[in-house]
Order: structure tokens, then C-alpha cells, then sequence
């Protein structure tokens, strides 16, 4: 796992702008904090951090090969689940190594195939591969767009990078905020391609990126296409049991001490049992961690997302499998904290405005970076298997919107609530929402003869596996490489993906509950608790002083009064909610604090230039 970062230029000499490239490299220092490397020719710069996970000695970047027609190089990000068997058939058509990576099969595995290299990776990855055979850039993301990756066209070419911040490094780069680019930071539909930054975007999940001195052009090699499932009811639960079981078994390798992070709830609970039984076959056992808050088990009150608090079922699990658990807990001093607040922001580049959820993770990141490099998460499952509340809620889910949008909740309810009155006319997020929504059901392949409940669920399903689940997975990753732990993502295997998007609703809800599919392959390495326990999220604290915290911390805000964050938040909404008794502020209004008090320190760090007209 890594941060890559580079810069073509086709009509400019590169050779003497070392120190640019090393600025946008040393960006991503936190990405890679185990070696940095460059790689720079006339057109063209490489940079690398590496965070070594296997081939601890090798497999240092750039890696390049010098073939008779040119040097080709490449940068990567992430790790190729499949990469031993590929060395195998690799060394069949003739290859050989000098090191141990999977980053040396991936690169001899373009030499060999071109950009259909994709068609044998499992993974998660971001790389891009400079060929001066043919003087062109090649940018590809893994499938499900577990890995992030940006570029920014330039007159002459393109810069590239992990993460925003690596581009905006280059002076070629303006820090420049448009309507568009708001619209979609309040309105939470996730479009394909959407950066924050005017002129900058994402290479969209199953895309492989060319960049030519004739211009830059996008192939989709992957997508979510709508197949007949035949299996049944057994057939598909064993089916799902094998393919889990070898995906974690693949996503334990490392070279480096591993881990699982544990929630209590169905999914973390289903990996963390295959990683546990897979490790004691070797002799091993399995660290797990999770997160809590002081007295939140003690008062915990049910709310409109959680019925039960987590604890309880993560003693469970931890004792039935055997782990060695940790309980990482965090009060509100830790929670309000505006240095940690700000490393978050440092961290996802954009003022997503999810308070202590946020910092939360970011904290249990860090303590568990102290034990271990490499941890695997629930994360996916709930869109992969139709686990959300607004999947079992008639109303989200005929409503001519985003379900998560329908689905009443703090988080994404009307986000301009907090905007100035002028700036939430320009935004129009209603219509803007409206024509998202229209676009990406468009773009959803029907199967022949599907009606009726089974076509909306697909419908359903294919909008969180291709625009929810990237916000949540751009979190998970931004987090964790904030301080240098890799998260791995079980459930975003592609092959399971495929096949549980294609089993029909009716198979997906046999039993009458949610995940019913995941519930009963998984079921042998489950307590009872848990295989009985309903849908709970990611856990935020419910102790009244985080909201008072932050109502102290909007007036130190409003005494600013030329800050421009005031071009976005509204200051009267500001005021009224600084000034609500703390103990009867609403979740909702303590969520629009915590956006603007990102907004605010955002605004200090980015100094971004807002065109809103």
C-alpha cells in the first residue's frame, strides 16, 4: 500500500523540476512511510511512498524494466490478492524476478498483456504505468474503486496522484472551487468522476486512463452487468461460504502483523471468524479491535440507527473465536479536539462534515497502527448483500431518489441548511440530486424479463455498489493511509460482488431478514448474538458534551466575521444553533455544527479560490 504521484508533460524538459515532483511525492509522505522514490526522464516524473507490506526488502518504486524500444515504469498502489499464481504463469511465458513483490508481477504482467493486465488482477490497486515505447501514460483503478486515484489534464499533459493534494502540489494546478463542485460535496450522490477541485477528477473504478500527446482516452473494462443466477437457495449459500472463505484466506497474506477491525455486527463478525480459524491453522492468533466511548455502554439510548450499543457483541465474538481484542476508547476532549479534527480534513482533502465518526476512525486507526500494518474490514457488506435500513424500507426504496436520501437520518438529511440563503439558491441540490438520480438509474444493465420488486431491487443495489459504497470506501482509505495502516476490504472481491449482485432479492431475504445469504454462509464461525442481532452502524458517541464542545467552538467561529467561511455557512443558522441549550440540540443540528466548523478549518488549510457565479 502506497501513495503514488506523477506528472506528464509532453511539450516541457522534466529533467530539472526534481524539486516539484519531490513536493508532490512528500505530500503523500504519510501514505508511504517506509521509502520514497522518483523515477524522471524528459517528459515524464514518477514519485512513490511505500508502505511495505510483502517483499519487505524489495519491491522498492519506481520500478521500471528496460525493454529493446524504451524503458517502461511504473508506480503502484495497493495489493494483487492473486499475484502468486500470476508469477506462476507468468514465469511460464518466460518471465523472471528479481524481487518477491506482487508490484514486479503486476508490471510483467502489462510487459505481457497490455492494458488487459486488468482482466488478471484481483485486488484493490491504483497504478499508472509510463511505456516510452509509444510515449504514453496508462492509469487503471481496480474495480470497485477501493484505492483512490486523481488526475488534472494540463495543457501539455496530466498530473496524477493517490490523493488531491499530491496535484495541488504543482504549481500547474489551481486550488480552484466551483457550483459544481459543491453541489456534489452537500448532496451526497457521489458522481462519477467528482473531485471537489475545478479541472481535477477521479479515474473512475474499472478504468483504464490513456494519456497520449494526442489527448487522454477512457476504457470502462469493468462494470456490474445484470446475469441470470440459477443457483439455489443451497447451492448459492455454499457458494458464498467458499468464496468468502478464500477471500480472507488471500487477504491475510502479508509480511507484516495483521489484524481485523471488529464492530460486533454481522459483518466484521463473519470476517473476523474465517481470519481467526484460518490463523489457527497456522499456529497464530488473531488481534482484533474496535472502538468505543467512555459511558456509552452504560447510557447507551437507542436512536434512529442503533437499536443496541456494540459492546456486548463484541465480547461475544471475541471470546468465541479467541482473539486477542483491544477496545480503543475515546472521550470527548479526544473526540473535539481541533488538531485532530484538521488531520482528518488533512487526510480526505474535502470538509465532509461527519464529526466524530470521522475522528473517531481516525483515532482507532492510529492506536492499532501501533500493533499492526495491515488490518481487514466489514466495510462493502451492507451494500454488497442489501443490509441497510432503507433497503427494507418501502418508502426509501420506491421513493424517485437515492434511498439514502429518502431514508430519514442526521446524516443526509437536507444538507444546505446551514448555507447562506444566496449560495443554496445557486446550488439548487434538489435539482441537482434529481438529475444524478435520473442518470445513474439509466446506466443500470436489466435483465430480460426482470419485473416488479426484483427489477427496483436491483435498481437499488446497483446505485450502492457503484455511488454509496465509493464515499464510504474513499473514507476508510483516506483514513487509515492517514497514518499508515492497510485496510483491506474482503467483501469488495470482485467475483463475490458479481455474484451476489446477480441472486435475485427474493434469495438475498430468504429468511426474512437482512444479508440473509451472508448470515447463513457465515453462520459456523458465529455467536447466536450475533447471527440474531439487527443492522447496527458505524457507533457515534452520544455523550451531550461533544455537541456543547462544538456549540463553543462555532462561537470562536462566528467572532471571525470576515472569514470566508461565512461565502458558504450561513452566520444567522450559525448563531441560532451555537446558542440552543446543549442539552436539547438535536442530532441533526449537532451534524450541520460539525460541517461547519470543518468548513471553517478547511478554509484555513486549502485557501481554495470559490467561483460562484
Amino acid at each position: 500500500m502506497c501513495g503514488i504521484a506523477g506528472w506528464v508533460a509532453y511539450d516541457s524538459d522534466l529533467t530539472g523540476r526534481q524539486e516539484i515532483v519531490d513536493a508532490m511525492t512528500q505530500t503523500m509522505a504519510c501514505r508511504g512511510p517506509d521509502d520514497r522514490g522518483t523515477w524522471v526522464r524528459r517528459n515524464v516524473a514518477l514519485g512513490h511512498r511505500r508502505l511495505a507490506i510483502i517483499d519487505l526488502p524489495g519491491g522498492r518504486q519506481p520500478m521500471s524494466v528496460r525493454t529493446p524500444n524504451g524503458d517502461v515504469a511504473m508506480v503502484y498502489s495497493g495489493e494483487a490478492y492473486n499475484f502468486t499464481e500470476l508469477r506462476e504463469e507468468l514465469t511460464k511465458l518466460g518471465h523472471t524476478w528479481e524481487t518477491d513483490s506482487d508490484t514486479e508481477v503486476v508490471l510483467h504482467g502489462y510487459l505481457q498483456w497490455g492494458t488487459e493486465v486488468v482482466d488478471h488482477l484481483n485486488g484493490m490497486y491504483a497504478f499508472a504505468i509510463w511505456d516510452e515505447r509509444d510515449q504514453k501514460l496508462v492509469m487503471i483503478r481496480d474495480r470497485m474503486g477501493i484505492k483512490p486515484f486523481y488526475y488534472y489534464p494540463t495543457r501539455d499533459g496530466v498530473l496524477f496522484g493517490s490523493e488531491p493534494k499530491a496535484i495541488l502540489a504543482n504549481p500547474s494546478a489551481r486550488k480552484v472551487i466551483d457550483v459544481d463542485g459543491l453541489r456534489e460535496l452537500f448532496a451526497f450522490t457521489k458522481q462519477p468522476g467528482w473531485s471537489l477541485w475545478k479541472g481535477m477528477y477521479e479515474v473512475q473504478p474499472g478504468t483504464v486512463v490513456t494519456v497520449t500527446r494526442e489527448g487522454i482516452n477512457t476504457r470502462t473494462y469493468w462494470k456490474l452487468d445484470a446475469r441470470p443466477h440459477t443457483d439455489d437457495q443451497e447451492t448459492t449459500v455454499a457458494r458464498v461460504r467458499e468464496l468468502m472463505t478464500d477471500i480472507v484466506h488471500r487477504q491475510l497474506v502479508a509480511d507484516v502483523p495483521r489484524c481485523v477491525l471488529l464492530s460486533g455486527g454481522l459483518d466484521s463478525s463473519a470476517v473476523t471468524g474465517l481470519a481467526a480459524a484460518r490463523l489457527s491453522e497456522q499456529g497464530e492468533q488473531l488481534r482484533t479491535f474496535s472502538v468505543d466511548f467512555y459511558g456509552q455502554e452504560e447510557n447507551f439510548q437507542p436512536d434512529e440507527m442503533r437499536d443496541t450499543p456494540d459492546s456486548p457483541y463484541i465480547r461475544d465474538v471475541s471470546k468465541l473465536v479467541g482473539s486477542a481484542h483491544q477496545d480503543v476508547m475515546l472521550n470527548p476532549a479526544e473526540l473535539t479536539d481541533p488538531e485532530v479534527r484538521r488531520a482528518v480534513l488533512r487526510s480526505r482533502d474535502i470538509p465532509a462534515g461527519l464529526g466524530d465518526m470521522d475522528t473517531s476512525l481516525y483515532l482507532l486507526f492510529k492506536a492499532i497502527r501501533a500493533e499492526s500494518t495491515v488490518a481487514l474490514s466489514g466495510e462493502s457488506a451492507d451494500e454488497v448483500f442489501g443490509g441497510y435500513r432503507w433497503f427494507h424500507d418501502e418508502a426509501a426504496v420506491n421513493a424517485d431518489t437515492f434511498p439514502w436520501l429518502a431514508f430519514s437520518n442526521n446524516l443526509m438529511d437536507r444538507r444546505e441548511g446551514l448555507l447562506t440563503p444566496d449560495l443554496a439558491g445557486k446550488l439548487n441540490l434538489d435539482a441537482y440530486v434529481a438529475d444524478q438520480y435520473r442518470t445513474a438509474v439509466g446506466q443500470v444493465d436489466r435483465l430480460d424479463g426482470e419485473s416488479g420488486k426484483e427489477a427496483r431491487m436491483r435498481v437499488i443495489s446497483n446505485l450502492h455498489l457503484t455511488r454509496f459504497v465509493r464515499q464510504l470506501l474513499d473514507r476508510k482509505d483516506r483514513m487509515s493511509m492517514a497514518v499508515g495502516l492497510e485496510v483491506r476490504v474482503p467483501f469488495c472481491d470482485h467475483r463475490l460482488v458479481e455474484y451476489v449482485y446477480n441472486a435475485p432479492w427474493a434469495l438475498k431475504t430468504f429468511d426474512n431478514r437482512e444479508k440473509s445469504l451472508l448470515r447463513h454462509a457465515t453462520k459456523h464461525v458465529l455467536p447466536a448474538s450475533v447471527r440474531d442481532r439487527v443492522k447496527s452502524p458505524y457507533p457515534s458517541t452520544q455523550d451531550p458534551n461533544y455537541a456543547a464542545t462544538l456549540q463553543v467552538q462555532a462561537k470562536e467561529v462566528l467572532a471571525e466575521r470576515d472569514h470566508p467561511v461565512f461565502s458558504v455557512v450561513d452566520r444567522n443558522w450559525l448563531q441560532k444553533v451555537s446558542e440552543v441549550d446543549s442539552g436539547a440540540i438535536d442530532s441533526r443540528q449537532r451534524t450541520g455544527l460539525d460541517r461547519a466548523i470543518d468548513l471553517y478549518h478547511w478554509f484555513d488549510m486549502y485557501s481554495p479560490e470559490l467561483q460562484l457565479d
